[in-house]
């Protein structure tokens, strides 16, 4: 279900700055009152995980795939010390060795 942001209006109708998300269903129908005050929908940008968007990119970029592609990666541990998280070659660790 999609979250819509509701804005609270003043007695003139104009938003009011204060505002507030709410999980409905897509077929619902907007709220006009909230809590006793006057609301009114606000419209925003869908997001869409498409080919270039942040969504894609985490997933393109994930452990699994990265590993399914064939790519071998490392994240840092601690200080100087790294440890494979993705793929199957190279070693399972590497340390610096400047001690």
């Amino acid at each position: 279900m999609p979250t819509y942001v509701y804005e609270y209006l003043d007695d003139d109708g104009k938003g009011t700055g204060e505002s507030f998300e709410l999980i409905e269903p897509i077929t619902a129908d907007a709220l006009t009152k909230h809590e006793g005050r006057a609301v009114h929908r606000v419209p925003q940008a869908p997001i869409i995980a498409g080919k270039w968007s942040d969504m894609k990119e985490k997933s393109v970029l994930s452990n699994k795939n990265l590993e399914r592609l064939g790519f071998t990666k490392y994240e840092k541990r601690g200080d100087g010390y790294m440890e494979r998280v993705a793929g199957k070659e190279g070693p399972k660790t590497i340390k610096d060795g400047s001690d």
